[in-house]
């Protein structure tokens, strides 16, 4: 299965993660695919949905991903201004680099965002109190090479087709207002938000309130969800896991993070998928092909 990766990076994406979630998923795509916390995109852009609700309080990936959506950045234009902004990177380095980023945080254009992503240090999307962007210099002042280039401008193009030829909505709004819309029966939620009780840099924090307000309106939800959290990793549990969300169904795999350049830092975490249906895995996978997988995993993290 070929899981096609957004343009846009972020923390915790689940790049390696949506077979899994592909494969439990029960929905008949009759109503809405609904995403309280979109980030980068990559669950639901690999689900592609006919009619869909993307929603993020970070309204720099909303503007980038609505600018998509409507035609305004397409992929020949994001080749111009990449090209354009790598040569300045390549021979002013760093200096370039926060140029950009006070450019930015001055003007907020959607693809002065998408550049700062991609040659930032280590993909990061973090802002300061102020709103403004604060992720330092990825080192890298040769970042764009021209096959790098053609990589984004083909993930630019890809959500562009998809979005062509479905009726996808971008909203930047609060979880809260995603879910208390009109939310049918036939609809169907993804929920990736901010792991609580873990370091997470989210553009509005996520704390024990946030938790448990998710948890009361999914609780009440008539439509299927799936909550993408933590369950525990070789230091700690997740303590929601036991006091919040055993009601519900919960399915559990190993998976590898990439956190840093060295292999000490690729530390393994058990993921947990809950939901308010039966999880079954429809593709069985033998023990030697899981194992495969996760050290496929460990030794190609650094790629994404």
């Amino acid at each position: 299965m070929k899981v096609r990766i957004p343009p846009i990076k972020c923390q915790g994406i689940k790049s390696k993660l949506v077979p899994w979630i592909q494969d439990v998923v029960e929905w008949d795509k009759s109503g809405y695919w609904i995403e309280p916390f979109v980030g980068s995109g990559v669950v639901g852009f690999n689900i592609a949905p006919h009619t869909a609700l993307f929603c993020d309080s970070n309204p720099h990936i909303i503007a980038l991903y609505s600018a998509i959506n409507r035609g305004e950045i397409t992929p020949g234009l994001t080749r111009e201004f990449l090209v354009q902004e790598g040569t300045q990177l390549s021979a002013y380095g760093k200096d370039y680099y926060y140029t950009v980023r006070e450019r930015f945080n001055d003007t907020h254009q959607p693809l002065d965002f998408l550049f700062l992503n991609r040659s930032c240090f280590n993909g990061m999307i973090r802002f300061n109190r102020q709103g403004g962007f604060n992720v330092p210099f990825g080192h890298k002042p040769q970042r764009f090479s021209k096959a790098y280039i053609t990589k984004i401008v083909n993930q630019i193009e890809y959500v562009s087709k998809k979005a062509q030829v479905s009726e996808w909505t971008f909203c930047c709004q609060d979880f809260r207002k995603t879910l208390s819309t009109s939310v049918a029966s036939h609809d169907f939620i993804y929920c990736d938000p901010p792991y609580a009780g873990r370091h997470v840099d989210y553009f509005n924090g996520w704390d024990e309130e946030d938790e448990e307000t998710l948890y009361q309106i999914l609780s009440a939800c008539p439509a299927k969800f799936i909550l993408s959290t933590w369950h525990h990793n070789d230091f700690r549990e997740n303590a929601y896991i036991k006091t919040l969300w055993s009601k519900f169904h919960i399915l559990t795999r190993e998976h590898f993070y990439h956190v840093g350049a060295k292999e000490a830092n690729r530390n393994p975490m058990i993921e947990a998928l809950v939901a308010n249906f039966q999880l079954r895995l429809k593709r069985q996978q033998p023990k030697q092909a899981t194992e495969q997988l996760l050290l496929l995993e460990r030794q190609m993290s650094y790629q994404l």
